[in-house]
């Protein structure tokens, strides 16, 4: 198991990223009105918006599927959402075959 990102939540997707590009060092590897995802040499961040994504630690997961249901997301990433017993967000991913999402 890795993790794969953490998503934090943001007002404004644009607003964010361009604050994080001013500041930091890194790739813009998707982007939408809901959420973006910004790769940085040994992880990735997602940026979120509250209404849309909770903030959350993601793990990659070869047996995600044994934490509940897997919900397919445009990406092509499939995972499920648990919560730990401290009420944090947890996402176990299972990427497709190859992938590095």
């Amino acid at each position: 198991m890795k993790i794969h990102h953490i998503a934090i939540c943001v007002d404004d997707i644009v607003d964010a990223l361009d604050w994080y590009c001013s500041k930091f060092n890194f790739e813009v590897e998707y982007q939408d009105d809901s959420w973006a995802l910004l790769s940085f040499e040994n992880t990735k961040v997602a940026l979120v918006l509250p209404e849309q994504h909770p903030p959350h630690l993601a793990f990659e997961h070869n047996n995600a599927s044994e934490f509940g249901e897997l919900k397919t997301h445009r990406d092509g990433t499939a995972s499920v959402y648990i919560n730990d017993p401290f009420g944090n967000i947890i996402e176990l991913l299972n990427l497709p075959r190859g992938a590095s999402y």
